[in-house]
């Protein structure tokens, strides 16, 4: 799937910006508060090691509740900046060690790969773009900066403080626009990239299985070899799910043996009613269970194990015909 970091960036970014918008009056109330709280007691205070102690932890504990609700937002925006790109996506793989990276060779060459030097121009004309804005919001201010030294330092702070919103405001401008030409360019790259996958794939096809004719023969063969394998795996089956007459599966379940129930096998039409035949002919129970029949058989392929959100429902169909066999397990 395509995910830009800009998008991240940019999402960070607003949000942060909009969250300190509303954040920041509370922010230094409660800074002044603490502050003015210590300075208040720091009369009273006898330096000890074990006061300083405390001193330092409870002084770490407030500005920690401070700062919690901007980490907290930067985690969740930064969570779903990712999330509405490439979806829920969860592996170790990252966690795996890669000896590979420590290769300095290897790590050269993907420092001056083509997509490196693409990541470090567009870096680099961020950077430019940006920073030509804020000079040049920053430089539209400088006639009213000269009379500063004439106002009092609120005045002063509260001016600049103004400056520095503008600039951050039109950073932020710009980064959303980059970020949406940016995801915009990656979803075509990689559109591109799987365009030439398929077309790779269909000439190494053509070199490997040569006539159209002789190459469907075989994929005919293939499939009747697979369906005998599978219909000979029918009489192990535990049960057979059907829709009721247009898909059955053949479900196996080992306790002890297997982690969870597979599918043996499973079909539609003909090869349903074969399915069905064959488990009244090895007294193998048939519920009727629609919805049930239709996941097994769009989501799981035939070996598989069934799906974690499929659990309770097989397993209910599994106990109650253990139920009317008379035991538990085979």
């Amino acid at each position: 799937m395509a995910q830009s970091r800009e998008v991240a960036t940019a999402a960070l970014f607003t949000a942060m910006l909009l969250f300190w918008w509303i954040y920041a009056p509370v922010f230094w109330d409660h800074l002044s508060r603490l502050i003015a709280a210590i300075w208040g007691n720091a009369g009273e205070f006898t330096i000890t090691p074990s006061s300083m102690y405390r001193f330092t932890g409870f002084l770490f504990k407030q500005l920690a509740l401070l700062m919690a609700p901007l980490f907290l937002v930067a985690m969740i925006i930064g969570f779903f900046a990712t999330f509405l790109q490439i979806g829920w996506l969860f592996t170790t793989k990252p966690l795996v060690p890669d000896f590979s990276k420590l290769d300095p060779i290897k790590g050269m060459g993907r420092f001056f790969s083509k997509r490196s030097m693409v990541e470090i121009i567009k870096s680099t004309l961020k950077v430019l773009l940006i920073g030509y804005v804020a000079f040049k919001t920053i430089e539209g201010e400088f006639g009213k900066a000269l009379v500063l030294g004439d106002t009092a330092m609120f005045e002063s702070v509260r001016y600049l403080g103004m400056v520095a919103w503008k600039v951050l405001l039109k950073t932020s401008g710009i980064m959303i626009v980059l970020a949406i030409l940016d995801y915009g360019f990656v979803r075509w790259e990689m559109e591109e990239k799987m365009k030439m996958t398929k077309q790779e794939q269909k000439e190494e096809m053509k070199d490997t299985e040569g006539d159209p004719h002789i190459k469907s023969k075989i994929r005919s063969i293939q499939q009747q070899m697979a369906r005998s394998r599978m219909m000979a795996s029918v009489p192990d089956a535990d049960v057979v799910i059907t829709n009721p007459t247009r898909i059955a599966v053949a479900v196996q379940y080992r306790m002890g043996e297997m982690e969870a129930p597979v599918v043996l096998a499973k079909g539609q039409e003909l090869v349903a009613g074969k399915i069905r035949e064959l488990a009244r002919e090895h007294d193998i129970p048939i519920v009727e269970n629609p919805p049930v029949a239709r996941l097994l058989h769009s989501k799981v392929e035939i070996g598989q194990a069934i799906p974690e959100e499929l659990f309770r429902a097989v397993a209910e169909i599994l106990a109650h015909v253990y139920s009317l066999k008379g035991h538990k397990t085979k």
